[in-house]
């Protein structure tokens, strides 16, 4: 299960995806929410769909990965389906017991499932196309402006961008531990639910010792080499736009312009 965990992760390539300014992934990563949740029928969901397969075929990740990192949230998506499904009110399809099954409820239950897995899968190639880097840098750029309202941009994209790159390493240290624990005898598979919870913590003390041990070797690290923030410091790499990222956005720009005239003439 934890090796299925992909967010954070970065795949190197050499795919336009990976060509284009991190400030543009960004972007698209945000117009890319709003043409989802401006889908509300099987045409507009369509469309949405073909956008997502054409960002995967151009970055060249593999669909098995973006398929694996849904295992981790398959509960929370069976979950959703479901209180969708019996507690949507409408014209009943079918029913038993205390439970009612609409016909408005299924399709309800049929669009958010489709919704949070072209969510997850959509967002997740912004940072196996993007590095953790150019991830900083995009965000910097692009929160620029709130620096004239003292707020410390630099430092809040660094944070950002440490998190992310941390997951992956926090996940490989949590299968270590579980496999030395094991080694030892543990057993996290049988019993209830608060049997299972309790087996976790030998998991969870050793986990959060190597986390707090790991920011303060960064910290040290980022201190020995005179770190103070981001005033006055300069990039190897600047950011520039081209035009394929013109190209790219004004794009994303006609797709959700045209979701949102198919949704308000109910298609």
């Amino acid at each position: 299960m934890l090796k299925d965990i992909t967010l954070g992760q970065y795949f190197p390539g050499d795919s336009l995806a990976h060509r284009l300014d991190p400030r543009t992934k960004l972007l698209l990563t945000v117009l890319y929410i709003f043409i989802l949740f401006s889908a509300k029928s099987f045409v507009s969901y369509g469309v949405v769909a073909l956008l997502l397969i054409a960002g995967i075929r151009i970055s060249g990740v593999a669909p098995k990965a973006l398929v694996r990192g849904l295992k981790p949230i398959l509960f929370i998506i069976c979950f959703t389906a479901v209180l969708n499904l019996f507690y949507t009110p409408g014209d009943p399809v079918a029913s038993f017991w205390i439970f009612t099954i609409t016909k408005q409820g299924i399709f309800t239950a049929f669009f958010m499932v489709l919704r949070i897995t072209m969510l997850i899968m959509g967002t997740f190639l912004l940072t196996y196309t993007t590095s953790p880097i150019a991830l900083t840098d995009g965000l910097e750029s692009l929160l620029g402006p709130l620096k004239k309202l003292r707020i410390p941009v630099h430092e809040l994209s660094m944070i950002m961008s440490i998190a992310l790159r941390m997951i992956p390493t926090l996940i490989e240290e949590t299968d270590k531990i579980m496999s030395a624990q094991k080694a030892r005898g543990a057993d996290f598979e049988s019993g209830n639910l608060f049997q299972r919870a309790k087996a976790l913590v030998p998991i969870l003390v050793p986990l959060f010792i190597s986390a707090f041990r790991r920011a303060d070797e960064l910290a040290v690290a980022m201190e020995c080499r005179c770190y103070h923030g981001g005033e006055g410091r300069t990039k190897l790499h600047v950011l520039h736009y081209q035009t394929r990222d013109y190209l790219v956005l004004a794009a994303y720009v006609v797709v959700l312009a045209g979701v949102v005239v198919l949704a308000r003439f109910g298609l």
